[in-house]
């Protein structure tokens, strides 16, 4: 477990600096960055909410329901159906925007979305444009209020402080120019940590059900 204040001063102490250097605003920051980068590279399960919308036909864009202003939201998936009695769901493919501008240069052609990409913080982008008012549900990542002197304490900071720490070190190192044998040595440390937090978060997941739309193979486990 890592308290906000214990954090500052780590990094402080590995980078073997002072506050006149590091100042609390640019602590602050290499904190914020450290946050921002594992929320987006490790999906946790503590975090994660579905959320369901609508699309518009030949509306390209829906918003992503769910989040807060200015808090951000990481999609970890997406499937469309139709309404009814026995709807039929279909799982969307994560592209970048180029990819689907090359897929479907022409936005007024309109098609059964078979992709999507983040368009900006509040949007998401399909494509082929929908030709129907499909229902999108979205499992996404909420990101949650980060360290600060006001907030002491996070489920990262309790639960993952090596992660943290070499996150946070690594914003350090970088900002202050250090020796790349520095950079190297934190970058596998925060892989390490990471690779760990992943495996220890797969681990309480059902292996033999549908996550994120890939099929498990089921645990060969003997029944009581």
């Amino acid at each position: 477990m890592t308290t906000y204040a214990e954090l500052v001063d780590q990094i402080r102490d590995y980078t073997e600096t002072t506050s006149d250097v590091l100042t609390t605003t640019i602590v602050n920051d290499f904190i914020e960055h450290a946050e921002d980068r594992i929320f987006r590279e490790v999906d946790l399960d503590i975090f994660r909410s579905y959320q369901v919308a609508s699309l518009t036909q030949g509306n390209p864009f829906v918003a992503v329901p769910g989040a807060n202003i200015g808090q951000t939201a990481f999609v970890r998936s997406a499937q469309i159906y139709t309404s009814g009695a026995t709807p039929v769901r279909d799982y969307l493919e994560q592209k970048d925007v180029t990819f689907m501008n090359e897929y479907w240069p022409n936005r007024d052609t309109q098609g059964k979305p078979k992709y999507y990409a983040n368009w900006d913080q509040d949007r998401l982008y399909l494509a082929p444009t929908p030709n129907s008012a499909y229902k999108i549900e979205l499992a996404l990542n909420k990101q949650p209020t980060g360290l600060s002197t006001a907030n002491t304490t996070t489920w990262v900071s309790i639960n993952a402080p090596k992660v943290l720490l070499y996150a946070a070190l690594l914003e350090a190192f970088r900002f202050l120019k250090g020796p790349d044998n520095m950079l190297a040595y934190y970058d596998q440390g925060y892989k390490q940590a990471l690779q760990g937090l992943q495996i220890e978060q797969q681990g309480r997941r059902r292996r033999d059900e549908y996550y994120d739309g890939i099929l498990r193979f089921p645990l060969d486990s003997k029944q009581p």
